[in-house]
């Protein structure tokens, strides 16, 4: 075996279907959202939020994505890492961040049914009920890009930060 056959990766699989292609309308209303529910977040904190959501939901290109997007809006490698188990790594994040990320863990997973009482209150702690729509509004919109990209199997890899805005 030669050293090129030893660290050989796996081949890139195709994506499933383009679906933007086959319903460009549902594409360009989807990033009409996007851009609607961004506005006036702190964009690190939008793009945390962005990768807990795609890390939950196993959706590589978003993943992909957003890291890239952290990266070029200034986040830290070492806070990017930490997110898969910030619960664990609470002292790498603001109390706002906190309650952030862990809203966009019960929008996300929503096993119990509902948000429960407590996460909803302490994110309404730490944003003014618009920003706090704002950031509901951004949780709800990931998570169907999530489901976009998980369902077609997006090819991560290929993006550029900035790329889609």
């Amino acid at each position: 075996m030669t050293t090129q056959e030893a660290t050989a990766y796996a081949p890139e699989q195709p994506a499933r279907l383009r679906w933007a292609q086959h319903t460009p309308e549902v594409y360009k209303a989807m990033v009409r959202l996007d851009a609607a529910a961004r506005r006036g977040l702190d964009p690190k904190l939008l793009e945390l939020v962005k990768i807990r959501a795609s890390q939950l939901n196993h959706c590589a290109f978003c993943l992909d994505m957003h890291t890239k997007d952290a990266l070029a809006a200034g986040e830290s490698v070492e806070r990017i890492v930490q997110l898969g188990a910030w619960e664990e790594s609470k002292h790498f994040y603001t109390e706002k961040e906190l309650a952030a990320l862990e809203l966009t863990e019960a929008v996300t997973v929503l096993t119990d049914g509902f948000v429960r009482d407590e996460v909803y209150e302490h994110a309404a702690k730490h944003f003014e009920e618009p920003e706090l729509a704002q950031l509901i509004a951004a949780i709800t919109v990931i998570n169907a890009w999530n489901r976009f990209g998980v369902t077609c199997r997006m090819a991560p890899g290929h993006y550029e930060a900035g790329q889609h805005r």
